[in-house]
C-alpha cells in the first residue's frame, strides 16, 4: 500500500531542497481540487509542525521527524495528533512521507516521494503527479527570472489573501522573495515574524512610509465584480479600484527608497463585452460598457507611478481557471453532477488563463525590465463557450446536455451584469507575451482543466 513516485527536475539538488524549506512551498503543493488548506506552515523541515485544515474544522497534523532530516538528501514527515480535531484523520492508521532528493547531474535532481500508508496508490497518484509538476514548473519560472531578469528582493502585495493573491504570495515566497502583505486590518499585536510580513494599508490615505524598502509592488486589491449590477455594486467595483490605485501609485513614485516596478491588476473587460470574432491584442481600442469604462479608469490611475519613473505593467486578466474560486469553482459541482451545459447558443468567445500561468505572467511583469504597459494575461488558445463546456464535461467524464437559458444569468446579475459578465464574448490574444517568447505552462484548455481538477494524464 502507499505510493513511491519519482521524477527528474531540471534544477540542482540544493535549489530543489531549498525550495521545499521556504514559506509557501506547502501551499504550492496542495492540489486545488482537494478540500484542504494551510492553517500554519512548519517552521523547520527538521522538527517543525504543519497544520492543514479539512472540512468540518478537522485538522491534519504533519510532524517533521528529526531522525529523517538529512539536508539536502531528504526530510520526513508523519501524521501526528493535537486535540480532538486531529483524531478523525488518524483513522487511516499511519502516514509516513519520505521526501528524497538524489543528484542526477550538476543541473538535474531526481525527486522521490515515498509514502507508507494503508491508502492505496491509485488514490494518491493524481496528488503526486500534481505536486511534481508544480515543483518543476515553479522552479523553471524562477530559474528564468534569475538568469534573464531582475529579481527584486522585497515585493509588497495588496489583495494577498484573495484567490490569486494567496497563490502568488506562496509562489514568490517559495522562490526566495521577501513578500510584504499590505493589509487593511491593524497589524499591531502580531508576532515579530508576522510584523515583518505585513504592513497596514489604508487605501484612501496610505501611510507615508508604507513602501519604504520595497523593491516592487503588485496591486491586486479590488471588490469582486460578481453580483447583481445595481448602482451600489457598480460604485463598489469602481471605488475600490480607481482612487486606491492612484494613491498607491503616487506613493510609489514619491518614496525615495521605494519600488522601481509597479504591477497592477487589470482585466480584459477593457475590450468591451462583445467584439465579435475580431482578435484583440494590447493595441486594440477600448470597448463599450461599464466594465470597459472602469478598467480604463483603473489603468489610468497608475499614471503617477509612471510619471515618477517607475516601470508600470497592467495585467489584463482573462477568466482564471482554478477550482478554488471564480467560474470553475461554481461550475465544477454542476458538471460533476451531470447538470452542466453551454450558456445560450454557446458561441461566445472565452479568453481564459490557468491560474499558474497567471502567476508566471505576474512574475514576468515583476522581473522582466522589457515589459511595460498593458499585457493580456490570457492563454494563446481562446475557446467558444460550447467548446469550454464540452471539454470540462469530458475531463470530468460527464455529459453536458443541459444548456443554460439566458434568463438564468439575468435573474442573478441583472440585464447589464448578464451582458457584461456571463454573456461576454471576447477573443483576446496575448500578443505581448508571445512576442517576447513567453512560455505557457498550459496553453490548451484540456491540459489546464486536467491539472486543476485532478485528472492529469501520465506524462502530460
Amino acid at each position: 500500500m502507499g505510493i513511491e513516485y519519482s521524477s527528474i527536475v531540471d534544477a540542482p539538488r540544493d535549489d530543489v531542497f531549498a525550495w521545499h524549506a521556504r514559506p509557501g512551498a506547502v501551499h504550492r503543493l496542495i492540489p486545488p481540487w482537494q478540500p484542504m488548506s494551510v492553517v500554519s506552515e512548519a517552521d523547520s523541515l527538521a522538527d517543525g509542525r504543519a497544520v492543514l485544515g479539512l472540512p468540518g474544522g478537522l485538522r491534519w497534523i504533519s510532524d517533521h521527524q528529526p531522525d529523517g532530516y538529512d539536508p539536502p538528501h531528504r526530510f520526513v514527515d508523519a501524521l501526528g495528533r493535537d486535540g480532538l480535531t486531529s483524531l478523525p484523520p488518524n483513522l487511516i492508521r499511519s502516514w509516513r512521507h519520505e521526501h528524497r532528493f538524489d543528484v542526477v547531474d550538476e543541473f538535474r535532481t531526481r525527486v522521490t516521494d515515498k509514502v507508507d500508508t494503508p491508502v492505496p496508490e491509485r488514490v494518491l497518484t493524481q496528488t503526486f503527479r500534481y505536486r511534481h509538476r508544480q515543483l518543476a514548473d515553479d522552479l523553471a519560472s524562477h530559474r528564468r527570472a534569475h538568469t534573464e531578469g531582475v529579481c527584486p528582493r522585497t515585493v509588497a502585495v495588496t489583495g494577498a489573501h484573495g484567490v490569486v493573491g494567496s497563490a502568488l504570495t506562496a509562489f514568490l515566497s517559495a522562490g526566495g522573495y521577501r513578500v510584504v502583505r499590505l493589509v487593511r486590518r491593524p497589524v499591531h499585536g502580531l508576532r515579530e515574524k508576522q510584523l515583518d510580513q505585513e504592513r497596514q494599508w489604508d487605501p484612501i490615505d496610505p501611510a507615508p512610509d508604507l513602501l519604504e524598502g520595497v523593491d516592487a509592488v503588485i496591486h491586486l486589491a479590488g471588490a469582486s465584480i460578481a453580483g447583481r449590477f445595481t448602482e451600489a455594486h457598480k460604485a463598489a467595483v469602481r471605488d475600490s479600484r480607481v482612487a486606491p490605485t492612484w494613491r498607491l501609485a503616487e506613493l510609489a513614485a514619491g518614496t525615495s527608497n521605494g519600488p522601481a516596478t509597479f504591477v497592477c491588476a487589470s482585466a480584459i473587460g477593457f475590450y468591451g463585452y462583445d467584439r465579435g470574432d475580431a482578435p484583440l491584442d494590447e493595441q486594440s481600442s477600448r470597448g463599450a460598457g461599464f466594465l470597459a469604462d472602469v478598467v480604463a479608469e483603473w489603468e489610468s490611475s497608475t499614471q503617477p507611478a509612471e510619471k515618477g519613473g517607475v516601470r508600470v505593467v497592467q495585467v489584463r486578466t482573462g477568466i482564471v481557471q482554478t477550482p478554488r474560486g471564480g467560474t470553475l469553482q461554481l461550475m465544477r459541482p454542476l458538471f460533476s453532477a451531470g447538470l452542466g451545459g453551454r450558456l445560450g447558443n454557446g458561441r461566445q468567445w472565452l479568453s481564459w488563463i490557468d491560474i499558474d500561468d497567471l502567476l508566471d505572467i505576474y512574475h514576468r511583469a515583476l522581473t522582466d525590465p522589457s515589459v511595460s504597459g498593458p499585457v493580456n494575461a490570457v492563454a494563446p488558445q481562446p475557446v467558444r463557450n460550447e467548446e469550454y463546456t464540452r471539454t470540462l464535461a469530458s475531463v470530468l467524464h460527464r455529459p453536458a446536455l443541459l444548456p443554460v437559458p439566458g434568463l438564468g444569468p439575468r435573474l442573478l446579475l441583472g440585464d447589464e451584469g448578464a451582458r457584461e459578465v456571463a454573456g461576454a464574448s471576447q477573443f483576446v490574444v496575448p500578443k505581448t507575451l508571445l512576442d517576447i517568447g513567453h512560455r505557457f505552462r498550459r496553453p490548451d484548455l484540456e491540459s489546464s482543466l486536467r491539472h486543476q481538477l485532478g485528472h492529469i494524464l501520465n506524462g502530460k
